[in-house]
């Protein structure tokens, strides 16, 4: 019980600055030089600033274990380039840098640092700390073997689990002192900034259970609910997510009780609760880690299956239905963001996409799929980056008649790269978007922009992505460059027509050129007309690595 009144009322203290919370904690509070990344608002978007300028990460996750090891990096590191990335997402795992209680070794970082400097790349390092993927077995060995000072999650049967409890401060504290030792080595050894920004813990959260059923925990469930949480609750009722006001207002509303009492009976309550657990320990890990070396930070969730209960998805973790709970209980980390492995990325990336909360999505596919979500995102939602898993896996190979699955990200990732000078000077302004059509079900799109109502039909020929991808999906981006003029380029096969938004005019097309990659040049080639644009009525896509200059009249 001392220990659950040590935890909350700590917390209390840690909330109750903060009144009203902004997840970009890294724009105040904190001194730092401009070159440092750190995030910055442009208009409606927010953007992460690398040495001054505006940067979109282009990048790659690799498998968990492929950074464990130098030498097996060492034929990687050109593989990843020539994949057209710009960055690498990598773990750098707790075991490793820490193998015996105080005892700290960097060099592994160090020359994953000097490696991604030497091929021209960033980093975004994963801190797999107390927990990835549920699970704490990336942890010391020190601490695996003793769990009365690190104790774990308890099953109802009292079973243990291998996982860390939150609510104990024995583990919170560890894991701070490792993960501030590291940043403030990386402080002193990344004079470049090849690292961008840190990822705390992997995909946190409860399975199999819905919370942790220790007797520590038990009490705490029993204990009121923390005041600034419900603080938060009944001062931003109107605009938190709908799941966590829906079980407030069903539960009478209340400004005090236990989390039954506040929250109802039903799972839920239990999600919330490990929610505010998690939150707070990864809060206690980042505010450490930032007061050696303040650069972004984030923490990332597993997504939920249709029709999965607290326990079957990863009970606790920072969910949209617990985003609100994340914004109190964390105010140190910068934003959250989701792995998106579900067809319906759009749904997905909106939910997270919020205000106070940009858009960086960690884990998801490439390929085919992985282009088409890279434009919309970027395009649609001021995206900060992107980065499919398992990069070092997926390898570019000649196609028959058309582009191969992953080159088909790499011809994404040229064309962001290309445009990335006007994307970041549109973002945050209503003369960039995107759409994308998702799924076979799904075989049109619209969008207003620019004066315009465009229409997208898939087209259904001349793509891998078209003809044998389930997921098949078209992924557009849209440029205004001038009245009239724009740039539109994306992946997948379509066809765009044009009508104005308002009046009785009609919307012809006065030019379409195409800029196109030659052996790694970019080059403004044909005029397209005639059969190639269907008489000035619609734009063609289909190739993959084209940029297309729209011209529009009306008549």
């Amino acid at each position: 019980m001392k220990l659950v009144n040590y935890l909350n009322t700590n917390v209390m203290k840690l909330v109750k600055c903060i009144f009203c919370f902004c997840f970009l904690g890294s724009l105040s509070g904190f001194a730092q030089s401009d070159k440092i990344p750190h995030l910055k608002k442009q208009g409606t978007a927010t953007q992460l600033i690398v040495d001054g300028k505006p940067f979109l990460i282009l990048g790659g996750e690799l498998a968990n274990s492929s950074a464990s090891s130098i030498s097996y990096m060492e034929p990687i590191w050109s593989q990843l380039t020539e994949q057209n990335l710009n960055t690498v997402l990598l773990p750098v795992s707790w075991e490793l840098i820490e193998p015996q209680e105080g005892k700290f070794d960097f060099t592994i970082v160090e020359k994953l640092i000097s490696a991604a400097h030497q091929n021209n790349l960033k980093l975004v390092l994963l801190w797999f700390g107390s927990w990835k993927n549920t699970y704490s077995s990336y942890v010391p060995e020190w601490v695996k073997r003793d769990t009365k000072r690190f104790p774990r999650v308890l099953m109802k049967d009292g079973r243990p689990t291998e996982r860390l409890t939150p609510l104990s401060s024995s583990n919170r504290d560890a894991d701070a002192k490792a993960f501030a030792s590291l940043m403030k080595h990386i402080r002193m050894v990344d004079t470049y900034h090849t690292v961008l920004m840190i990822q705390i813990e992997n995909e946190i959260g409860v399975i199999p259970e819905s919370r942790d059923l220790s007797a520590l925990a038990n009490t705490a469930f029993d204990s009121p609910v923390p005041e600034p949480l419900i603080d938060y609750i009944s001062k931003h009722s109107d605009n938190i997510e709908p799941e966590l006001h829906g079980a407030w207002v069903a539960a009478g509303k209340k400004t005090n009780g236990n989390w039954q009492e506040v929250f109802g009976k039903e799972p839920i309550t239990d999600d919330f609760f490990m929610a505010w657990y998690y939150a707070t320990y990864v809060d206690a890990v980042t505010k450490a880690g930032k007061a050696e070396y303040n650069i972004p930070m984030f923490t990332n969730a597993a997504l939920i299956r249709p029709n999965y209960l607290p326990g079957q998805y990863n009970s606790g973790g920072p969910l949209p239905h617990s985003i609100d709970i994340y914004r109190v209980g964390a105010p140190h980390l910068d934003f959250i963001s989701p792995d998106i492995y579900f067809s319906n990325f759009a749904y997905w990336a909106g939910r997270y996409n919020r205000e106070g909360n940009p858009l960086f999505i960690p884990e998801t596919y490439g390929g085919a799929e992985g282009a088409a979500n890279a434009f919309f995102a970027f395009g649609k939602l001021n995206a900060i980056g992107l980065s499919p898993f398992g990069i070092d896996r997926m390898r570019m190979s000649s196609g028959t008649g058309a582009t191969s699955y992953q080159s088909l990200l790499a011809g994404a990732y040229s064309t962001l790269q290309h445009l990335a000078p006007i994307i970041l000077q549109k973002q945050g302004t209503d003369q960039l978007s995107g759409i994308v059509v998702e799924g076979s079900e799904q075989r049109s799109g619209k969008i207003s922009f620019g004066g315009y109502n465009i229409t997208v039909n898939w087209a259904g020929t001349g793509m891998p992505d078209a003809q044998n991808n389930p997921n098949r999906r078209i992924g557009i981006m849209f440029i205004q460059t001038d009245t009239d003029e724009f740039l539109i380029t994306g992946s997948g096969s379509a066809t765009l027509s044009f009508n104005p938004d308002s009046g009785s005019q009609i919307a012809g097309i006065a030019s379409i050129d195409e800029e196109v990659l030659i052996n790694g040049k970019w080059i403004w080639q044909r005029r397209l007309n005639g059969d190639e644009n269907g008489q000035g009525q619609i734009l063609r896509l289909g190739s993959n690595a084209v940029i297309y200059k729209v011209r529009l009249y009306r008549y």
